[in-house]
């Protein structure tokens, strides 16, 4: 987390709710929270799968008796 989101939250948590900063600090928070799910869905969407082994002795084979 940076010291932009650090500073969000910590205003967001120390805002008073019944002003209309305070409920604009948390509306804010919301915002920046969700901004930072989407792009970090985005960014692991956008990892490649890799290929599963399907020949030869290496990640074919389980041994159960490890």
């Amino acid at each position: 987390m940076d010291a932009m989101s650090l500073n969000t939250v910590n205003n967001a948590s120390n805002a008073d709710l019944s002003t209309v900063q305070g409920s604009a600090a948390v509306s804010v928070m919301k915002k920046a929270m969700n901004l930072q799910a989407a792009s970090t869905a985005q960014l692991i969407q956008s990892i490649p799968q890799p290929a599963l082994a399907s020949s030869g002795s290496l990640g074919t084979q389980v041994n159960t008796f490890a």
